[in-house]
């Protein structure tokens, strides 16, 4: 019995700065998984994935992320792509530093 296709999104690194970041439905990477495009098509998530491994000079190590639809876009299924949206582990770096002061 062939398994049930799961939703996806493409992601992978920005180049320059190394930020997760997301494929969105126009064609634009987005480091906000809400505006991430949901694939719900198993040959379209190929295609969009084979696209994103063209954009080499703009992003690093595309590959498709399991998510489920969420009350505001997709919803990782999985610890790892629930810990990479909220960015760096150590403090007072990236999206995990907002709202944090030094002091």
């Amino acid at each position: 019995m062939a398994r049930q296709f799961t939703p996806k999104v493409v992601t992978g690194n920005a180049l320059i700065e190394g930020d997760v970041v997301y494929l969105t439905v126009d064609d634009r990477w987005t480091r906000d998984l809400a505006e991430a495009e949901l694939i719900i098509d198993e040959a379209e998530a190929e295609y969009r994935l084979l696209q994103a491994q063209a954009r080499a000079a703009e992003v690093v190590g595309p590959y498709l992320a399991d998510m489920r639809p969420g009350a505001h876009g997709p919803e990782p299924t999985h610890f790892r792509e629930d810990f990479r949206r909220k960015g760096p582990s150590n403090l007072f770096h990236g999206k995990q530093a907002e709202g944090l002061s030094r002091g």
